[in-house]
This record gives structure tokens, sequence and C-alpha cells, in this order.
């Protein structure tokens, strides 16, 4: 068969990108063809995404990659919970608010009289975390020059899918994340959002990955070139895309998608939510072709980013490799943190906040960076093997092994602890999980790729895997592990 050239635009919390993948029948094969930085604006107090920036560089990446193959078709993925409220016009009120601002820091205390937390959660499937999109729709409520205006809203890929086409049109997987749905009808829980006020006339009717868009506007083809390349809504929450490309035929797994966030969990083919999912904080978000993903949101590889940019900001040029390999030099468990303590997901001196929990906590002091470094990527592995021994718990049965998938896989160091902390092999790629899905799911659209099983077969023999094995150091592991649990309980 003749090569299937599609664009996928991976778009992430600090930067975008543009791939080519090309399908030859066999195999899909990847070319960066454009890449760009993602910086928030703070404006008067409030971070925003700078979503007009982002389209421009959106529409680098159609040209570029046009100028290098005809396309067939492009999708668009990013994070999720964020949102455009449009008016009745189609106009954009303002940019999207940044999930990080501080805007709805108290909100789910506001809201509490009206619905609960455990209400929400039981309603919705959907871990509590302070920038869900239910909160930010209560605040744009609470401001009346925006409630008097807004008739549609759109998250992120889909606000870029209708830039490009003209087309409005609501992704199931990108607004399953923001604890609006019903996990079990798969569309709005249309009690709750009449309960805060949320006007439902303000969502279009879900849709599935794969669904087609539309064509390029012709203000976007003058700018980017003459294309037939049709917009496909894929799996546009990027950890539903990255979820999708994990090598496997087996349906039993566990899956960590490695990025600013880890994103731990396991694929079921129903909605898992009661008391004890609640207590432990998982959330149901929504997959491809009917199925869940299960999960916990930890903080991940933002504790590196941010620490290094901490370390910039002080004259101290330096590369994760050498974050690394200063890391690998340290004491072994002299501290440790819990990723997900509220002090550390926001923007700001990373090592100070940590140096900080662990005086709070009683513990050594991280000073320098590979004893910062070392102590993230230990709370890391160990978070890792919490989340895991719940999942057990909750499924009632054993995992057998760990896929790990995205930008995180490059980094042996932490793919190594993370077997040894929670003691079953891991297997490591392909890197570009979420590019990949994306492209999957355009061509599952153009009807070249049937069903899940023949996706995922798509990308075990296309791209390469790394295992590790747990080493011989589990009692060291299960000693930090019990001094782990110790701290997360106190903090």
């Amino acid at each position: 068969m003749a090569t299937c050239n599609l664009l996928a635009i991976d778009l992430g919390a600090s930067s975008g990108r543009g791939i080519l993948g090309s399908f030859d029948g066999e195999v899909l094969t990847l070319r960066e063809t454009h890449r760009f930085l993602n910086e928030p604006v703070n404006l008067g107090g409030r971070l925003y995404w700078d979503i007009l920036r982002i389209f421009h560089e959106v529409k680098q990446a159609i040209a570029k990659t046009n100028r290098e193959a005809a396309i067939s078709s492009i999708g668009i993925d990013t994070w999720g919970v964020d949102y455009a409220l449009l008016d009745q016009a189609g106009r954009m009120l303002a940019n999207p608010v940044h999930y990080r601002d501080l805007r709805t820091q108290n909100t789910a205390e506001r809201i509490a009289p009206i619905v609960s937390d455990k209400e929400l959660y039981l309603a919705t499937g959907i871990q509590k975390m302070n920038f869900n999109t239910i909160y930010q729709l209560c605040e744009d409520l609470a401001d009346s020059t925006v409630k008097d205006r807004a008739a549609r809203m759109l998250n992120i890929p889909d606000l870029l899918n209708y830039f490009l086409t003209g087309v409005a049109k609501n992704e199931y997987t990108v607004l399953s994340t923001g604890a609006i749905l019903d996990p079990k009808t798969r569309t709005y829980h249309k009690e709750l959002l009449q309960k805060l006020g949320i006007p439902l006339s303000w969502f279009g009717e879900p849709v599935e990955p794969g669904t087609f868009v539309g064509k390029l506007t012709e203000q976007v083809q003058s700018e980017v070139g003459k294309t037939d390349a049709g917009v496909v809504a894929v799996a546009s929450h990027d950890t539903a895309s990255a979820v999708i490309a994990v090598p496997t035929q087996e349906e039993d797994f566990v899956f960590i998608s490695s990025g600013t966030w880890s994103l731990m969990g396991t694929e079921l083919k129903e909605p898992l939510v009661n008391d004890e999912t609640r207590k432990r904080n998982f959330t149901n978000e929504g997959g491809i072709l009917g199925t869940t993903r299960f999960l916990k949101n930890i903080m991940g590889l933002w504790l590196i980013q941010e620490s290094r940019r901490q370390w910039q900001r002080e004259g101290l040029e330096v590369s994760f490799a050498e974050m690394e390999a200063a890391a690998k030099r340290e004491t072994p468990f002299a501290s440790l943190i819990d990723p997900d303590d509220p002090a550390f997901g926001t923007p700001g001196d990373m090592p100070g906040k940590i140096r900080e929990f662990c005086k709070k906590t009683g513990q050594t002091i991280p000073e320098g960076m590979g004893a910062v470094v070392r102590c993230i990527y230990e709370s890391l592995a160990l978070k890792y093997r919490m989340t895991a021994s719940a999942i057990e718990t909750l499924r009632g049965r054993k995992n057998k092994v760990i896929h790990v998938v995205g930008g995180g896989t490059k980094d042996a160091f932490l793919s190594q602890m993370t077997a040894d902390a929670c003691g079953i092999p891991v297997i490591a790629g392909p890197v570009e999980a979420t590019a990949i899905g994306n492209l999957v799911v355009q061509l599952m659209a153009m009807g070249k790729i049937k069903t899940l099983n023949d996706a995922r077969a798509l990308v075990a023999r296309s791209f390469e895997t790394k295992t590790y094995v747990p080493s011989g150091a589990r009692s060291d592991w299960d000693a930090a592990y019990k001094t782990f649990l110790q701290i997360t309980d106190k903090k």
C-alpha cells in the first residue's frame, strides 16, 4: 500500500511539537517537523495560556509538515481540564486560565454546601484536584460579565480544532477529565450541572475519538498552504492518547504515563467508583472504544523540571543528565517527600520547598543539587509503589508488570528505581507514546486499523522498548517504604 502521512500536534504544558507519522501498512515511523515553547503568561495576578501564540505555532507545524509531505489527516492532543468560553458569535471571551492559577484554590470548600466532595466524586468518579473543570466553571460563573456573555465551552484541543476548521465539537476523553460527566453514561451529569447553575447549553454532545471535525478553513489554508487534510478529534487528552500506545496484547496491565505529571493506573472496561476509590483519590477518565482509564495523578517530573528552573534562575546552567549523574553519587534514602504535597503544585523555589518539607518531617535536609534530585527520584518510585499497591487492593488482583510510556522513559535511573521499589518488571517505551496514540486514532478513523489490539500490535512492532527487572536491593526499598508511609501520613 502507498505510504499514508499524518500529522500529530502534541501539546504539553511546557512545549509542543508537530510529529509527522508515516504508515506503510506494516510499521509507523515518526519525524519531528516543528517544536516550540509553551510558556504561560502571568497578567494581573492571573496565570493564562498564551492560546493565540499556541495557535500560531500549530499553524507553523502544519505549514512545515505540509511542505515536506502530502498529509491526509491532522490531530491535536493536549493536557486536560482547561478550556475557553465563546460568546454567541463564536468569539473567545478571554485567554484560557492555566490550571496552576490559584483562583480555584478554595472553590471546593465554597461549593461544598451545594455539592459535597463525596457527592461530586460518586457522581463523576473524578479525583479531587483543585483545578478540575467543574471548579473553574464555578469561578467563571461567579463573574457576571462572563456568565452573561458565555455561550459555548471548548477544552484546549477542541478550541484549537475550532480555530482550524470553524467547527466546534467537544471530544469525550478530554471532557472526561473535568468532573462534569457521568462516567457510566459517558455524557454530561445534568443534575450536577443544574445544581451548580452551569448551563448545559454551553456544551455540545460529546464525540468519541476518531470523529471527523472538518477541513481547514480557507483563511488557515492561505497561511499553511493548500491541503485536503481533515482535522480529526483524536483521543485528545494526552494521557488517553498515551495509553493507546501501551505496546501490549494483555488486557490486564498497569501503566505510568510519565512526563510533567505521572499518570499511573490501569485500563478497565467499566468505571470503578465507590467509597474506597474515593478515599484513595483514584480517578475514572474516558478512554477509547468504551474503556476507562482508572488512575491516579502523581506530581511527576514537574518536581525535576521546576528544580532545574530554580537552579537556572540562580545562574547554574545544568542539564537533566548532569542532574541525574549528581543524584547517583548521593547516599540512598537520606530524605523523602510526598510528591503530591500541595506545596509542590505551584511554581517557585522547588528545592527550597523540598528542604522545608524535610525539615518539617524531621529528616535530613537535602542541601546540594544531587541530594535534592535523588530525594525526588526515590520519592516518586515509592509513590508508584504505594499507587501500585492500591490498584492491587481495589481490583483484587496482583500486578504483573508496569508499562512506562512517554518522555519519562528516557530516565533510566527512575525506571530502574521503579522496578526496584515495586518489585516487578518495568517495560519502558515508547518515548513518543502520546503522539503515537494520536496518530493511531487517525489511522483508525481512516479505516487502516480496526481494533485496539491491532493498534497496540502496530506500536509494538514499530518502536523499541527496554525492560528493567528488580535488582537485589529489595530490603532497602522495603525499609524506605515504611519511612515513606510514616512521612506521608504525618505531613
